[in-house]
């Protein structure tokens, strides 16, 4: 008898675990989303055709579309309104992520207090504590109302009986790994199980046009674990940042259908719970009667909004052969930048063998390149240990020939830095309208830029514009 021949229904096909792409034969590497080992392999499905069934509702023209139904609600937090666009539209599912610890469940039992009232309640479903315990977190933040529910569940179908009886216009399910739904095999927190539990969250919440807040971890790089899925089917995606010891916290919108994802809410996390800071620059300052050396002030943009902060840098003798280099809240291969920059086109040939350290203040990150001017700056201070003229921010990018170059925003960041009271700075050629009363320095290189300090005077002074209209 002849062996059969195996056909296509037969033949196994692989499908990857992260980002649903199939193919006939196994990989090592998805080419899709290029994750390595997530290739397995599944039965072929039956194919199958789907006849056309019935509408449930008229397709419209756009315009006589209601759109008064996606009118977003204020969450009672005027910082987190500024992420989401306005507050939370019925039927949206916001993704919180962020490290442990960061304050990401003190901040939406705060919402979860404030967004509650007499026409909407709120249902707050812990997975990862007992109701004991956020009791104790809401007395100390002062989160207690008489609409917030709370409930303490790591069962899918509990948590929409929970639903079904408290019917919440708003939803904090914290956190979706915890979470696990009886008819999925495999652990809580798996791909299968988080792809379930969000999926039957986001139906509820569109059937229902409830808000939903949904709390994820991260990994050690800082992504958000499990399925890359989970991300698409959400409408808005939040990153909590800030530095553990430090009490600043930036909420960043990753991704925003009802929103710009160019803004960014600050808080200030303290023993009594967490604040929205609206003027946030005071973090970063460090107030004195007379300027220091090695300290220079600059204006950094977190999206849209600008921010000002303060580069310090210190330079002492080194004890070893090779001098450290060390660095706080700024880029290791800026500073490298700026240190060679100096030593080649400012002729400070000091700094070579000494050791540096330069830092932020307030534990703001300094990424961007406008700040190398602040952060050359500053170093050069140091090293000649002297201050730079009071009330002085600098702007600028450094090129590795010396030249700056102009940024992105100078005109917002002058009207931040002369709204705090400070009446020079020091930006590149062509800044645009100057704020009334401000006195700006145009620099075209890093020579220009050392000339404010005053033993690098030269014989030539950089422009000066004043009130340019």
């Amino acid at each position: 008898m002849a062996a059969r021949t195996k056909t296509s229904k037969d033949r196994p096909s692989y499908r990857c675990t992260e980002c649903g792409w199939q193919t006939a034969k196994w990989l090592g590497r998805c080419p899709e989303c290029q994750a390595w080992g997530t290739i397995e392999e599944y039965g072929t499905p039956a194919v199958r055709t789907t006849a056309p069934g019935r509408v449930t509702t008229s397709a419209l023209p756009i315009g006589q579309v209601d759109g008064r139904q996606a009118t977003a609600r204020s969450t009672g937090v005027p910082e987190l309104d500024r992420v989401l666009g306005g507050g939370l539209v019925p039927g949206a599912v916001v993704l919180v992520a962020g490290e442990p610890g960061v304050g990401k469940s003190t901040l939406l039992l705060d919402v979860a207090a404030k967004a509650a009232s007499d026409e909407h309640r709120t249902l707050y479903v812990t997975g990862e504590e007992s109701a004991s315990q956020v009791r104790l977190r809401a007395d100390r933040i002062h989160a207690i109302d008489d609409h917030l529910y709370l409930a303490a569940e790591t069962d899918l179908s509990a948590v929409l009986g929970h639903l079904d009886a408290v019917k919440p216009s708003l939803l904090i399910m914290d956190s979706v790994q915890t979470v696990a739904s009886p008819e999925i095999d495999g652990a809580p927190g798996g791909m299968a199980q988080v792809r379930e539990v969000a999926g039957a969250l986001i139906r509820a919440s569109k059937e229902r046009g409830m808000s939903t807040l949904l709390v994820g971890h991260v990994t050690k790089d800082g992504a958000i674990a499990g399925p890359r899925l989970l991300e698409h089917l959400v409408d808005v995606v939040l990153h909590f940042e800030g530095d553990r010891h430090a009490r600043l916290r930036l909420v960043r919108g990753v991704k925003n259908r009802y929103g710009t994802t160019d803004e960014v809410g600050c808080f200030e996390l303290h023993d009594e719970g967490i604040t929205g800071l609206a003027d946030p620059s005071g973090l970063f300052l460090t107030r004195r009667a007379e300027p220091v050396p090695g300290t220079c002030l600059t204006v950094t943009l977190e999206g849209r909004r600008p921010l000002v902060a303060e580069v310090q840098a210190l330079t002492v003798d080194s004890q070893i052969p090779s001098p450290r280099r060390t660095t706080s809240g700024l880029e290791t291969s800026r500073v490298s930048m700026m240190l060679a920059v100096l030593e080649q086109r400012g002729r400070i040939t000091a700094l070579g063998k000494r050791d540096i350290y330069s830092a932020t203040v307030g534990g703001v990150k300094l990424s961007e390149p406008a700040a190398d001017l602040a952060v050359a700056l500053a170093l050069a201070s140091a090293a000649s240990d002297t201050p730079l003229p009071k009330n002085l921010v600098a702007i600028g990018e450094v090129g590795l020939a010396g030249e700056v170059r102009r940024v992105t925003g100078v005109q917002r960041r002058l009207a931040e830095a002369h709204r705090l009271g400070f009446t020079h700075a020091l930006v590149p050629s062509d800044p645009g309208k100057v704020p009334p009363g401000m006195k700006v320095l145009e620099v075209a290189d890093m020579g220009d830029a050392l000339r404010v300090l005053p033993r690098s005077r030269r014989r030539e002074a950089p422009r000066e514009t004043e009130d340019r209209r």
